[in-house]
């Protein structure tokens, strides 16, 4: 008997160890199966992933182009969506004349949009009732949209004014970019196309006037300069407005590009001197339509 025990230890041992030997591997097979399914279902977590991206960038594209769309008719609607006459495209233009003795004046205000200061200039024009015209940096567009934005918002006419400010010579292909990357990006942030330019610095010979001119811009300059970009006093900006102020003018001055806090507590000033004078404040837009049309009248006379 004591022999028979000695032979079926060791036997039931065995059995013990094939019968643990089989449940670890059941558990093995256990384990792999589910981390088979986490892989198939990360896998199925990133398609879906990749999928609500393109699906919401399409939908954020979509927004965008209806956003343009929109701009574009509500400027069209307000008549900001200008071409200036035929007579005037590639022609220089330092003010307007007028043969019927309306006393008109055209404010306009470059180197913007511009943090503080262009939005106070907007505040001052929207408590007097006056349209202004604003030659816009193009890199300052792009840095400060919702200025510009407010700029059509509130009716005021928008001008190129190049995209960096550079005064030095550029070829054909630096003006280019300079004048057309401008336009571009003024027509995709409000929906308005301008083809008013005026050129950084009064400068009319270092490429950019002769691309413009050759693209059909009206080159707008001025007939009164207030200096301001020299850091003069309150008093000799107001007196350099008026110093050559004249019905049917262009005054310059600069609601960016600088510190434009002199400009600013100018302003209400002039706006109250040329009232007094009998003055009305129109943009440039108006005031070349006003030109078209005083000509067209003339010729029909004769």
């Amino acid at each position: 008997m004591e022999n028979n025990k000695s032979f079926f230890w060791p036997q039931g041992i065995l059995i013990a160890l094939l019968g643990l030997s089989a449940s670890l591997s059941v558990g093995l097979m256990m384990l792999i199966k589910p981390n088979a399914s986490e892989a198939q279902s990360g896998q199925s977590i990133n398609v879906n992933n990749t999928t609500a991206r393109v699906g919401t960038q399409q939908r954020i594209e979509e927004l965008k182009a209806a956003m343009l769309t929109s701009w574009q008719q509500e400027a069209k609607t307000k008549g900001l969506s200008y071409a200036v006459a035929p007579r005037f495209q590639g022609v220089t233009i330092n003010s307007a004349k007028l043969s019927q003795g309306q006393k008109v004046i055209a404010l306009t205000f470059d180197d913007g949009p511009w943090p503080e200061s262009t939005a106070q200039v907007l505040n001052i024009l929207k408590e007097n009732n006056i349209k202004g015209t604003f030659f816009v940096v193009g890199q300052n567009v792009k840095n400060y949209p919702d200025l510009i934005k407010r700029v059509i918002a509130e009716g005021h006419a928008i001008g190129n004014h190049t995209w960096h400010h550079w005064y030095h010579y550029m070829n054909q292909q630096a003006a280019a970019y300079e004048v057309d990357h401008t336009t571009d990006l003024i027509y995709k942030t409000t929906g308005v196309k301008t083809n008013l330019f005026r050129p950084p610095g009064g400068i009319m010979h270092n490429g950019v006037v002769a691309y413009a001119r050759s693209s059909k811009y009206a080159i707008i300059m001025w007939s009164s300069d207030s200096l301001d970009y020299s850091r003069l006093n309150v008093p000799k900006l107001i007196n350099n407005v008026f110093r050559l102020a004249k019905p049917g003018g262009i005054v310059l001055m600069h609601d960016g590009g600088g510190n434009r806090t002199k400009t600013v507590q100018a302003l209400p000033e002039i706006i109250t001197g040329f009232r007094k004078q009998g003055y009305s404040f129109v943009t440039v837009p108006e005031l070349l339509d006003m030109q078209d049309k005083d000509h067209k009248l003339i010729a029909n006379k004769k």
